[in-house]
């Protein structure tokens, strides 16, 4: 609905992320948007690079896109980093210049695993910076189907408009009663999600100390996979500081890579595939995402059963070190 909304022709551009969630990209495909990527920094854990938004957002204009806004997926998908305060600040100040609306992906706001860093919202680091309304346009995402609470089959979720006329938020209104809401279930949960348990109530304990006890687990777990990934020939992985995924780096011998387009298969979908079929074990190929040219990822969710997690390690432990085997160069 956003960018149906931001989008007037194929001369509008958005500035999206890569690696990304491919929603963003498939909306802009939707509504007739021009994609303007901007890479986010792997040697730098995943940040955003103001200088490569620069860069691109030229780009862009030189050839006649007219860039109307910003995508930033804080934390991370597929790559599972958490913005540090001064990248968000210099994201914030660039958007204001550059007169670009925000818009904050902040689903996975509550999966923060490392103790270095916190969430925090653009809203409050835009305000923080003495930016009101009149300064920065913001519109802030949410969602039931994400977070500790995890109800994936549940569909809800809400978003924050601000720095808008009361005309454009009229329009927004218009344009979201158009569609059907969720069902009665989405909106429970969003009541919920909204307004948990506090102190004093019936459930405030048992609550909280079931969150703590699902957030403890899905740490151990990313951490175990993360160790697991580093120690084997040609995978490196950033630390997972947030979200549900890791997204480690794989190094394919040439003789894979000439294996795969002999099937006419990108890489990282060959190596996926293999190992889906030797294993059983279901990864997302980075090319999905998008990455740099000539690198290969993959996405791998830290969402497994805790009691399981080792099985799955020395699973596909078995699989990578035969895969790399038999392809040597």
């Amino acid at each position: 609905m956003v960018m149906h909304l931001l989008i007037r022709d194929e001369k509008d551009g958005i500035l999206c992320p890569i690696p990304s969630h491919f929603l963003y990209t498939s909306s802009m495909a939707l509504c007739g948007a021009t994609l303007v990527p901007y890479y986010l920094d792997e040697s730098g854990g995943w940040a955003v690079s103001i200088s490569d938004l620069k860069k691109q957002l030229d780009g862009a204009r030189s050839e006649g896109i007219t860039v109307r806004g910003l995508v930033v997926v804080n934390p991370g998908n597929p790559t599972g980093q958490v913005l540090v305060k001064e990248n968000q600040c210099e994201i914030v100040e660039f958007c204001r210049i550059e007169n670009l609306v925000l818009l904050a992906d902040e689903v996975y706001q509550e999966n923060v695993y490392t103790d270095e860093k916190r969430f925090i919202s653009f809203k409050k680091i835009a305000r923080s910076m003495g930016f009101g309304e009149e300064d920065i346009s913001l519109i802030s995402f949410h969602s039931v189907s994400n977070g500790y609470y995890g109800e994936c089959g549940r569909r809800g979720g809400y978003m924050e408009v601000t720095g808008f006329n009361s005309e454009v938020r009229k329009q927004v209104y218009k344009v979201a009663s158009l569609s059907s809401c969720s069902n009665l279930a989405g909106q429970v949960l969003v009541s919920l999600v909204m307004n948990p348990p506090k102190v004093g109530d019936e459930s405030y304990t048992s609550y909280w100390e079931e969150r703590d006890r699902i957030m403890l687990s899905l740490s151990r777990c990313a951490e175990a996979m993360v160790q697991a990934f580093n120690s084997l020939e040609g995978l490196t992985c950033s630390k997972a500081e947030g979200a549900m995924f890791v997204f480690p780096s794989v190094r394919l011998p040439k003789r894979a890579i000439a294996a795969a387009e002999a099937m006419n298969t990108k890489p990282d979908v060959f190596y996926a595939l293999r190992l889906l079929e030797n294993t059983g074990i279901v990864v997302l190929p980075g090319s999905v995402f998008g990455q740099v040219p000539g690198t290969w990822h993959f996405r791998c969710t830290i969402l497994q059963q805790e009691e399981k997690i080792q099985l799955i390690i020395n699973r596909f432990k078995a699989f990578h070190e035969t895969f790399m085997e038999e392809f040597r160069d």
